[in-house]
């Protein structure tokens, strides 16, 4: 396969990208080679590439400043996916488009599926939201792959967050009254790659790793992860804070939006490990221990 991914830097992105390099001829573009919001200059490079496959990673993902960039962000999270999956369509390859737990206004409490009617809260989730619908009305075999608090080994995410501050101080907190299920960039690309098989149906699908938890759950198992593997903590505990309680934030942020990867599961036959197995493994892996002695 030759895979053309967008947005390689990005934590999933580039996850994606050394784990199919494996097996598969990868090419990835990012800034500053590549600005989606320049629609007609994104056109140009993917008329002047050949692929199998379209991986869309790039995104405008910082909820308050879309808010304020509000053009920016639907050029970025709307306008620049459907150009991706006009091109993808006119060479006939498979593209994947990420989006959002964001579409949700988090009022249900059980697992959103992909059934579920969307609405998101802000401007971040209604130009994703868009980014969906341009994408799934291109063709029926486009994929639009949702995720939520995705963690990798490619750029510091919430977990690495959190251990940082737990090296220095006693007092570590996180919000623990909004929930979602983490996912682990790695495993994204294990469950994605079946659908490289054209003959896997197109659509929309829940990736994430399996079950919920708070950012503070979150973090609290991250900490606990940590200093089982032997890395000098000054605490293992997380505070808890309330959402209501983050005056700093612009937009409104859903409080509930754990998925359900039922379709997954169903289509590929891969059933996602737990998130705390996922974080765990994670922690292991890539966690700075200290020098041996």
């Amino acid at each position: 396969m030759k895979i053309l991914i967008l947005g390689g830097r990005g934590r999933l992105a580039a996850a994606l990208a050394r784990e199919w390099s494996f097996a598969h001829e990868t090419v990835c573009f990012a800034r500053p080679e590549l600005d989606v919001a320049d629609i007609p200059a994104l056109r140009r490079l993917l008329a002047s590439r050949e692929f199998d496959a379209l991986v869309n990673g790039t995104g405008l993902t910082n909820v308050d400043d879309c808010e304020s960039r509000r053009g920016e962000a639907r050029a970025v999270n709307a306008l620049a996916p459907a150009a991706m999956a006009a091109a993808a369509r006119d060479q006939g390859a498979r593209f994947i488009h990420f989006s959002t737990d964001y579409v949700f206004d988090g009022r249900n409490l059980a697992p959103y599926t992909e059934d579920d009617v969307p609405n998101p809260l802000g401007w971040y989730g209604r130009t994703k939201l868009d980014g969906e619908q341009a994408v799934l009305a291109d063709g029926p075999s486009h994929l639009v792959v949702r995720v939520s608090w995705v963690f990798g080994p490619d750029k510091p995410g919430f977990p690495d967050m959190i251990l940082d501050r737990a090296r220095t101080s006693p007092r570590v907190e996180a919000i623990a009254d909004k929930f979602s299920s983490p996912t682990y960039a790695c495993d994204v690309a294990a469950w994605l790659e079946p659908f490289f098989d054209p003959s896997l149906p197109g659509g929309l699908y829940h990736a994430c790793n399996s079950g919920g938890c708070s950012w503070r759950d979150y973090g609290e198992h991250a900490l606990q992860c940590a200093a089982a593997a032997g890395l000098p903590l000054a605490t293992t505990e997380v505070a808890p804070i309330r959402l209501a309680d983050m005056k700093a934030f612009k937009a409104l942020r859903p409080a509930h939006t754990i998925l359900s990867t039922k379709k997954l599961t169903r289509v590929t036959g891969i059933v996602p490990r737990p998130w705390q197995i996922a974080l765990s493994e994670y922690i292991k892996k890539h966690a700075p221990l200290p020098p041996a002695r």
